[in-house]
């Protein structure tokens, strides 16, 4: 009887190896709070069809309002750089170098980066 082949183990992501091509994007026109800003995201580990996503993120001066909906949950740590996240009832939070913070689905506010800012998320999108 043979052998049965093992399917190839996945390859472990490491963040000191080179990041893949970033994707840009900026906020939607309607969100922005002034010019909107540039960001660019190098996703390094994306699975169950992109309901987890993991990688960098950096993005220019700027401000824009966010709504995460009811299934989105989002972990960072702020690499380098400022920003701040202002909830709906006006609570501000700064965050800097070594920072790190959980947006919880449902947050609603805005997203302000007061200097250009550098950092790994970890995002869960669940329908």
């Amino acid at each position: 009887m043979p052998t049965p082949i093992a399917p190839p183990q996945p390859a472990l992501i490491h963040f000191a190896d080179p990041a893949p091509a970033a994707s840009e994007d900026r906020p939607a026109p309607e969100r922005a709070l002034g010019p909107p800003p540039r960001r660019l995201t190098a996703e390094r580990y994306s699975a169950e069809d992109g309901a987890l996503s993991i990688g960098e993120w950096t993005c220019e001066p700027g401000a824009w309002r966010i709504a995460f909906h009811a299934g989105r949950h989002e972990f960072f740590q702020v690499l380098s750089g400022r920003l701040r996240l202002i909830d709906d009832a006006g609570h501000a939070r700064d965050f800097g170098p070594g920072d790190a913070c959980v947006i919880p689905a449902g947050f609603k506010g805005v997203f302000e980066v007061l200097e250009t800012v550098t950092k790994r998320y970890v995002m869960v999108d669940r329908a």
